[in-house]
């Protein structure tokens, strides 16, 4: 179980056929005057797309990517890549952060220093976290996913033997969005004794116990119910095609880099508080950033694979029961799914709720400094 260090170090000649097959993008046709309705826009993509050719400097990117303490180890024979930044304070809580997609690690960096660091960000050294933050199994850094079941549950498990065997934490707590929130809330589930508390940004997939003995759904949880449907019928679909037939996807994502950057940016752009205009919020190298990570280590196909398993094996509540550590959630007005707290607490053990002004799916990048406030105040309690 040995621990040792990374750095990001991408090869010229992977960089050079990138370039090449940016220039030789053959574009689709668009509807006139479509905008973003049927998908991504063209000359949104076209421009992006030029820019990653001939703008972006991916050295850079590395660099700061390489800023941060990095390192590989094995948990159960995967190679798994993580961020481990020890905290500036007296009494430092270790707490493991996992990304989601079409996101990254990238995504967390602005918010370990902030919570590694307190004190040099206007904060009180006090509240200093160990900040880990490992890709998760298939995504960037880490191995690709060579077997089935690689799902939810799974990776929950993969975490705890890190947090507990590899790194000899055995108090931690977890903080997540997307699927970095249905981890967080698993690892809550299934491993009450090793885990401080959780914290996360949704609600994760896991439907609580609504069968026989539990009370009837309110009016505000029937209306989440209907808009989560509604949001199936109309943004769901990139979920279906990957939960369903990943593998034919992914030869065309895996070749295209025009192609990838079309299927991940419009999800940015659809998932944050930007009003449609997604360089609002995040420049061109932060997008390309978080999308050339996937193109180097062509990871797409092992990433979009988690929807497949998490698909056809789920986890679920037994009857009855619910996560009992204590739990943190922050609703960012913009996120895919906006819960009324009486629909958390069916199986949360609810003890800090915060409805945010602004933000959106990707917070940790979007609003990095809003969440790791509320994350320090809802940990500040449990130290």
């Amino acid at each position: 179980m040995s621990v040792t260090p990374f750095k990001v170090e991408v090869p010229d000649e992977v960089l050079d056929d990138l370039k090449d097959r940016l220039g030789q993008t053959r574009w689709p046709d668009e509807i006139p005057g479509a905008g973003w309705d049927y998908g991504s826009n063209l000359d949104y993509v076209k421009e992006l797309v030029e820019y990653w050719r001939t703008g972006f400097d991916w050295r850079a990117q590395e660099t700061y990517l390489n800023s941060f303490p990095q390192f590989r180890t094995e948990v159960e024979g995967r190679g798994i890549h993580f961020y481990h930044v020890k905290g500036n304070g007296p009494n430092a809580i270790p707490i493991i952060i996992t990304h989601g997609w079409p996101s990254s690690i990238f995504e967390i960096l602005k918010l370990i220093p902030l919570l590694s660091d307190p004190g040099a960000h206007g904060g009180d050294p006090a509240d200093a976290f160990d900040v880990i933050v490992p890709s998760m199994p298939g995504y960037g850094f880490s191995d690709q996913t060579r077997e089935r079941g690689m799902n939810v549950a799974r990776i929950a498990e993969l975490w705890n033997k890190l947090m507990t065997e590899n790194l000899g934490y055995q108090r931690y707590g977890a903080q997540g969005g997307d699927w970095g929130a249905n981890v967080t809330v698993r690892l809550g589930y299934v491993f009450p004794e090793h885990l401080i508390g959780i914290h996360s940004t949704s609600l994760g997939t896991a439907t609580p116990y609504l069968g026989p003995g539990s009370r009837p759904l309110s009016d505000p949880e029937k209306a989440l119910l209907a808009r989560r449907e509604d949001w199936q019928r109309n943004e769901g679909g990139y979920a279906h095609i990957q939960g369903t037939k990943p593998q034919t996807l992914s030869y065309g994502l895996n070749d295209s880099p025009a192609g990838l950057a079309a299927w991940i940016v419009e999800k940015w752009r659809t998932w944050s508080d930007c009003n449609g205009d997604v360089e609002s919020v995040y420049t061109k190298d932060e997008l390309l950033t978080n999308v050339t990570i996937y193109w180097v280590t062509q990871t797409i196909n092992s990433s979009v694979r988690l929807y497949y398993e998490n698909n056809y094996n789920p986890w679920s509540y037994e009857p009855g029961t619910g996560v009992t550590v204590p739990c943190a959630l922050a609703i960012f007005p913009k996120e895919i799914s906006q819960p009324p707290r009486e629909f958390a607490e069916r199986h949360l053990n609810v003890q800090q709720w915060t409805e945010m002004p602004s933000g959106g799916h990707f917070a940790a990048i979007e609003k990095p400094q809003m969440l790791a406030d509320d994350v320090k105040n809802f940990f500040r309690a449990l130290r």
